[in-house]
């Protein structure tokens, strides 16, 4: 990859550039290897909450300083928690560069935590905690992962819980940040019309070397058997999950069973969308996803319909499963799916956030870049005996759970 650079500074941090010539803009991240994965009952939100309130100012800018030292140049200024990973990113002009990265580095290094931030924000956050309380699907997603993911600390939710969100004080947020937003853990990714010789001089003037203090390395997952759940709560329609814990990122297995929930129930003409939504209309949404972490990932069908529906809609699912098991798909269903996935990575080349966030993921996980055409070689190789035999694997009924999401029975 001509166009790709990479530099780790003395000081452990590393640095990415992807040099884009024809545009006028860039993406910038940066990036800890932290998240929920990474906290205890105790603290469980931690990292979300640090998230929210870097933006609350810093030793040298104000909340409002920060927004608008960005926005006022045409940027665009957010960040993001997973269970793995913590980002801060920036979309600019070329000419801002520096600008850009001097807030960014401000961001990340220099926070206040004062305890009147703390409090107000601790509002902020409770009140998104009850927004995915009040949404069907988010909280069934949410507890679907708690619970194919029990006894581990991907089982935590990213947001956490409302009595440590309540609870959080500024020595534990400095405890944690000086824990975990060290150099030598920092990742520096940028894509767009950059040079890497200027990030490297940016990263030299604006990043002060920290000392990296010792940190607990996570925990191996460990697949438990679980149950089927239900959840009640005041809802109009039954919200289900079938779907199970399977391989991650670290598993060569996983790109057939990406493959499959394409084939399964990703966009309007996979088998599940026709099957239940075009053929009979008996559900609005429908879909199959996986999620994937380092060592394991979250893989399901997700559907909502009416209570008189619902057994159906299992009916037709489970038939779909059983068709994969035991009848090889058509070559014309493969190349269907395989120009699906392909036609997904390479239109997501579109956009410098998603090419900066493809980078750092192959980066956090892979330890080096993929390159676009490594995973369309992946996905070519794919047979049809490939497929069947991900189905049998990942389809078992007794390895699949449901988890129900609907009003009390009266």
């Amino acid at each position: 990859m001509d166009n790709l650079y990479q530099t780790t500074l003395p000081g452990g941090t590393k640095i990415i550039s992807e040099f884009i010539p024809h545009v006028k803009s860039f993406t910038l991240g940066f990036w800890f290897n932290v998240g929920a994965r990474d906290e205890s009952l105790r603290n469980n939100g931690i990292s979300h909450f640090i998230e929210h309130m870097l933006f609350k100012g810093t030793k040298k800018r104000t909340a409002k300083m920060i927004a608008e030292e960005i926005e006022s140049y045409g940027g665009y200024l957010n960040a993001f928690t997973s269970k793995e990973h913590t980002c801060y990113y920036s979309k600019g002009l070329s000419d801002n560069l520096g600008r850009t990265f001097s807030v960014l580095s401000d961001l990340i290094q220099n926070p206040l935590f004062k305890e009147n931030h703390i409090r107000k924000e601790v509002g902020v956050v409770i009140d998104e905690l009850k927004d995915i309380d009040d949404n069907p699907e988010e909280l069934l997603f949410d507890r679907f992962e708690e619970i194919i993911f029990s006894g581990n600390r991907l089982s935590y939710p990213i947001i956490g819980r409302e009595t440590n969100i309540k609870n959080f004080n500024s020595e534990e947020l400095f405890n944690y940040h000086g824990s975990n937003y060290n150099t030598d853990g920092l990742l520096i990714v940028a894509s767009g019309n950059v040079k890497h010789d200027e990030l490297i001089k940016l990263t030299e003037k604006y990043i002060t070397e920290r000392e990296s203090r010792s940190r607990k390395g996570r925990d191996k997952f460990n697949i438990k058997k679980v149950e089927d759940a239900f959840i009640e709560k005041d809802v109009q329609q039954v919200h289900t999950i079938i779907g199970r814990a399977t391989y991650g990122y670290n598993d060569k297995r996983r790109v057939p069973v990406r493959f499959l929930s394409a084939l399964l129930g990703e966009g309007s003409s996979s088998r599940l969308f026709l099957a239940v939504r075009e053929k009979l209309g008996i559900t609005y949404q429908i879909n199959s996803f996986l999620n994937s972490y380092y060592d394991t990932s979250a893989f399901g069908v997700y559907f909502s319909t009416n209570q008189n529906q619902y057994a159906r809609v299992i009916e037709i699912i489970y038939k779909e499963f059983k068709k994969l098991k035991d009848v090889p798909i058509s070559e014309r269903e493969l190349k269907k799916v395989k120009e699906y996935l392909k036609g997904g990575i390479i239109l997501s080349l579109e956009s410098t956030t998603n090419r900066m966030m493809r980078i750092a993921n192959s980066i956090l996980y892979y330890d080096k870049v993929l390159s676009v055409e490594d995973y369309i070689s992946k996905i070519e190789k794919i047979t049809s005996e490939d497929v069947q035999k991900t189905a049998n694997e990942l389809l078992k009924d007794s390895k699949l759970i449901k988890v129900i999401l609907k009003s009390e029975t009266k």
